[in-house]
């Protein structure tokens, strides 16, 4: 039987030290996370997690291009569950979400450590863009389809929303509320309810 990565012990200590790595930048960031955290979280000695990263930045920035592309297909399948353009961009602002948890990228935006390091804030920058470009997309397909008024900058609108979900959680962390998340994303819809082209 041919071997795989998830069954060698060593890929599977590296395996662990990136899905510990995840967990932890998702509940206390980058600074705050340490290399001894990381190692014991993933049940992992020392010398095996510099024998795969030699730096926490080197585990971290791993563990965002994960981040990256799960959470991206993940969205991407989610999408595709609503066959009309506008729905699937009220689908993306309704999506049941943790107001206070936060998004995993929209965290580390707020990290200047990460913002320094290219190789951290790269996988953030892209992701972010990644959401914004497909809810553009969205809503310039529902603009051909007569969905939505043809008279607005699809682009803007695009980066809007992704504000919009951005600045719900920064108010429901503020305010350790899900319901003052839950409000704006009501005002997102009520606002996105008004470029629907009527009849």
């Amino acid at each position: 039987m041919k071997s795989t990565e998830r069954h060698h012990p060593a890929a599977s200590s590296r395996e662990r030290l990136v899905e510990a790595t995840r967990e932890l930048l998702w509940e206390q960031g980058y600074t705050s996370t340490t290399p001894a955290e990381i190692r014991a979280r993933a049940g992992v000695g020392q010398g095996s997690m510099y024998h795969h990263f030699p730096t926490k930045a080197d585990v971290a920035a791993e563990a965002m291009l994960r981040n990256s592309a799960e959470l991206e297909r993940a969205m991407d399948d989610y999408l595709k569950q609503t066959p009309s353009p506008a729905g699937s961009v009220k689908s993306y602002l309704s999506k049941p979400r943790d107001g206070q948890k936060g998004c995993r990228f929209g965290r580390m935006t707020l990290d200047n450590a990460v913002l320094e390091n290219e190789r951290l804030r790269g996988p953030v920058a892209d992701s972010l863009a990644w959401y914004r470009r497909r809810i553009e997309h969205l809503l310039i397909d529902g603009q051909a389809r007569g969905e939505l008024r043809d008279d607005f900058s699809a682009e803007a609108v695009a980066a809007t929303i992704i504000a919009i979900v951005q600045g719900a959680h920064v108010l429901a962390r503020a305010d350790r509320s899900q319901a003052a998340f839950d409000r704006v994303i009501e005002g997102g819809l009520t606002l996105l309810a008004g470029l629907e082209r009527r009849a």
